[in-house]
């Protein structure tokens, strides 16, 4: 099953994110979720395995096991890349061996200082604190996402981790608006009125964690899943 976003593409509904994936898996891990069906994927620059997932989607492609346009590609631009953006999409294309994405989102409303094109992580000031970019703001992060539409390197762009207050000011000042916000949402933490907002503006809402982390649900909820809560258990 697929939704269409706000630009007439479709989305396959489920993903498999790669994040915490160990790169020695995540070839053999994706190509047996291309023969049971699974059609999006869900990665990173942060998550630092971006060649990895290169390599079994182009044997996968290659093989004539799935063809590129069946598949569903995201991927997601650092904290440290809001001012390099065209550079970091070309790079996390490189990297996965694709001409395009099919999704481009900012993984984090907050600009730190660069460090190169691709690198992640999270560079800290004299005082121990993020090293925030004062000079980059994320309306211009989101115009260089917008040019990535214009130059064919991306079907789509979206947002990631943003609240209702900066969802608002993205479509603002957007020409292009975003097609997903991409946030924790699940049972134990549903965000209602984050959702509504953004499901009456036409973008679409997808959950990185559908079931809750597991480390987040032991700490604040005594439960590993949701599967496991006693309402649903009977």
């Amino acid at each position: 099953m697929a939704i269409t976003l706000n630009n007439g593409f479709q989305m396959p509904i489920i993903g498999l994110g790669v994040w915490r994936m160990e790169k020695k898996a995540i070839k053999d891990l994706i190509i047996e979720s291309i023969k049971i069906g699974f059609r999006h994927f869900d990665c990173a620059s942060d998550y630092k395995n971006e060649a990895e997932v290169g390599e079994a989607l182009c044997e996968a492609i290659k093989t004539g096991l799935v063809k590129r346009e069946e598949l569903f590609i995201t991927t997601k631009l650092w904290n440290t890349d809001h001012g390099h953006v065209v550079e970091a999409c070309k790079k996390s294309l490189k990297k996965l061996q694709l001409d395009y994405l099919d999704l481009y989102l900012v993984h984090f409303p907050i600009s730190i200082r660069h460090t190169g094109i691709g690198a992640t992580g999270s560079p800290l000031d004299e005082d121990g604190v993020l090293d925030i970019e004062t000079n980059i703001s994320l309306e211009t992060t989101w115009h260089a996402m917008e040019d990535l539409v214009s130059l064919g390197l991306v079907r789509s762009i979206g947002i990631s981790n943003y609240d209702i207050f900066l969802t608002r000011d993205c479509l603002a000042h957007s020409k292009i608006k975003p097609a997903v916000n991409q946030i924790e949402t699940h049972p134990y933490f549903q965000r209602e009125s984050l959702v509504k907002f953004c499901q009456k503006h036409g973008i679409c809402v997808t959950a990185h964690t559908p079931l809750g982390g597991a480390d987040a649900n032991t700490k604040r909820f005594g439960t590993v899943s949701c599967l496991d809560d006693p309402i649903l258990k009977g």
